[in-house]
């Protein structure tokens, strides 16, 4: 059995698998620091292969800084860490009133229904390790980092530089160590780091980002412009959308120069343009050349899901029945015949009122691909949105002056908390905006700088909005709060706990402001809560070579003493490639506990000893993935007579052991 990695994946390794499928002849091997051969680039031979299109010299265009190589060198390289569930609502003290002290929640929300998460760490490492889990998954991006203000800020990267190295490396010392000129500000290195910062990250979450995926970035003016060379190299110009601007002081802001900005600026990008995925305000211009029993209308998009993350396993949820007007019961088999999934979820309100009304969709008989059949037949019933409205097209304005302040982001705050407990908040309207560009209301949106997680209460009053089933991702730096702060002075100790209470808050709000409207009691106002910890294992797991086998046989297990089933469980998800978000039970057989996850993705038991009845029992239910510890076998032959086990009763399951 192979032993899983419980390490984030190796990216720089990833790229060079792909550029070996391309250019094999420029693949070599290289010793690693523990003297082991590995993969590696000769990149000699690969300038031979690509010689028609290299650029000779130093005269290339491009925008770096000092410090970028590092920070590209760092996004590739795996980390030992992983993410730890905080299953249980917990409480903390906030202080004390007239009834003792007072409590409230620091931990998860209806962990065992929600689809959100909420995850507590430094983002960089947390991009890392969901790059398995949700690769081609995210369907909007949205953050709000900080904005350069010539100071150090809270993300040590390994990469940042100090003044002197900045100096050292951009050679404004002379030969005898005097220097030629200083900048008093610094702005150099501060930029350095920021555009670091950034693009390590970006470069992370574009893995992230399906195909038809947006992302849009706050920015102020002091780093507009290296943000948007940024995004052009990562994303490519091609996709940009809108550098918009947006109105986030109504006064107008004071300026030395007299000029009043008062506006921030959206940077938006698609992860390929070609998807047109985003929507637009009113329907597109066309004949209605087509009639049924309501009146004319034309045919508009097919209601099957193409482009990236199309499978049935990427939106399980959203593969079910729908009823042509003959009575035909039709699933959405793509024209290759795999399994694929609508557009919209089951409580869509398009959906509910199909399933009153057959011809609510334009049906047509379309054929698969050459060669497919599915049950047997060549040909699919397709359905289609009929479109009855012929207003002129009119997109979205990039000039947002009416999706909120700076100003209203603080009194919804305030509303919610009733004192003021974080600076400068987003306005739910922006976010909202945002969320709104991308057409699928099933959409997952991302926010990695999460801050008072307005994108959270953004996504659950869009949902209530329009009936969509959004699920959002928080991401947050537990940073502490000032000790003078009115959010310290209310027992809030980092914005991770404002963030969470936020989420708490809001959901209950949204509730209760649209009681009794349809499907309201499905609102999904909860979330799970995740932290970012070190590896679950104990160093001998990562280097059983370094240590003799009488000090293996002391090592009773080579997980560390004080992790659970739920955060080695959560570990294997990361590395399989499992979303964070789905069901999960937890059973007893034989004696032991044995975990299922999404009904049989994964079957895992980490009980110190497994006998062959609990393996027969799960190897009889035929999960696609199975997980013990190696040390819940007595011997190697043990180990053996599993895999025999697992041969014949499920030879389609992967068995893995930590």
């Amino acid at each position: 059995m192979d032993k899983m990695r419980m390490e984030s994946q190796d990216l720089t390794q990833a790229n060079i698998d792909k550029i070996a499928e391309l250019f094999p002849g420029a693949i070599t091997e290289a010793k690693d620091e523990n003297g082991k051969l590995k993969k590696a680039v000769n990149f000699e031979m690969l300038k031979q292969l690509l010689s028609a299109d290299v650029v000779e010299g130093d005269e290339a265009y491009e925008f770096t800084w000092v410090g970028k190589k590092a920070s590209i060198v760092e996004a590739g390289k795996p980390i030992r860490k992983t993410l730890r569930p905080v299953v249980e609502d917990e409480t903390i003290p906030t202080g004390l009133d007239s009834t003792g002290t007072t409590y409230r929640s620091s931990g998860s929300k209806n962990w065992d229904t929600t689809e959100n998460l909420y995850i507590e760490g430094d983002n960089f490492d947390v991009l890392k390790l969901l790059q398995e889990s949700y690769l081609d998954k995210i369907n909007v991006i949205y953050i709000d980092p900080p904005y350069n203000t010539g100071n150090d800020f809270l993300y040590k990267d390994k990469f940042s530089i100090t003044k002197d190295e900045y100096d050292d490396d951009l050679g404004v010392y002379d030969k005898d160590g005097i220097m030629l000129f200083r900048n008093s500000e610094s702005f150099g290195r501060f930029h350095s780091n920021w555009c670091s910062m950034i693009y390590a990250r970006l470069k992370l979450s574009l893995n992230l980002l399906a195909d038809g995926g947006i992302i849009a970035v706050s920015i102020n003016d002091k780093e507009i412009f290296q943000l948007g060379k940024i995004m052009d190299e990562l994303f490519g110009s091609n996709n940009k959308l809108a550098c918009a601007p947006w109105l986030s002081e109504a006064s107008g802001g004071k300026e030395k120069t007299g000029l009043r900005t008062g506006h921030e600026y959206l940077l938006v990008y698609a992860k390929n343009k070609s998807e047109n995925t985003v929507t637009q305000t009113e329907k597109a211009t066309g004949e209605l050349n087509l009639t049924d029993q309501f009146g004319p209308y034309r045919k508009g998009r097919e209601l099957m899901k193409w482009g990236g993350a199309s499978l049935r396993q990427d939106r399980p949820n959203q593969f079910y029945e729908l009823l042509t007007p003959h009575g035909f019961s039709v699933y959405p088999y793509r024209n290759d015949g795999k399994e694929g999934h609508w557009r919209w979820g089951k409580e869509n309100n398009s959906i509910l009122a199909a399933q009153q009304e057959t011809d609510f969709f334009h049906w047509e008989l379309t054929s698969f691909d050459s060669g497919v059949t599915v049950d047997g037949k060549t040909e699919r019933w397709v359905p289609y949105v009929k479109i009855r409205d012929t207003k002129k097209t009119v997109g979205w304005s990039t000039w947002l002056d009416k999706v909120g302040t700076n100003a209203e982001g603080t009194r919804e705050l305030k509303e919610l908390f009733g004192i003021k407990i974080f600076d400068t908040p987003k306005p739910t309207q922006l976010i909202k905006w945002v969320i709104s560009l991308h057409e699928d209301d099933n959409s997952i949106v991302l926010d990695f700088f999460s801050g008072a997680a307005v994108t959270a209460q953004a996504t659950s009053q869009l949902n209530a909005e329009d009936g969509g089933n959004r699920k959002f991702i928080m991401v947050q730096l537990p940073e502490e709060c000032a000790p003078d702060s009115e959010a310290a002075k209310a027992g809030y100790a980092n914005i991770c706990e404002i963030g969470k209470e936020r989420i708490r808050r809001a959901g209950e709000k949204i509730k209760a402001d649209n009681a009794g409207k349809d499907g309201i009691d499905n609102l999904d106002i909860g979330f799970r809560v995740l932290k970012l910890d070190s590896t679950n294992m104990k160093d001998v797991y990562y280097g059983a070579g370094e240590y003799d086998q009488g000090k293996l046989t002391d090592l009773i297990s080579n997980i560390k003493d004080d992790r659970d089933d739920m955060d080695l469980l959560y570990g294997c998800l990361l590395e399989w490639g499992l979303s964070l978000s789905l069901p999960h039970t937890s059973e007893k057989i034989g004696g032991v506990t044995v975990h299922t996850y999404n009904n049989g993705d994964l079957m895992a038991c980490f009980a110190p000893k497994v006998s062959e009845t609990v393996v027969r029992e799960i190897a009889a239910r035929k999960p696609l993935r199975v997980v013990f510890r190696d040390s819940s076998f007595a011997d190697a032959s043990a180990k053996i007579n599993v895999e025999e086990i697992f041969k014949l009763m499920a030879p389609n399951t992967t068995v893995k052991v930590l």
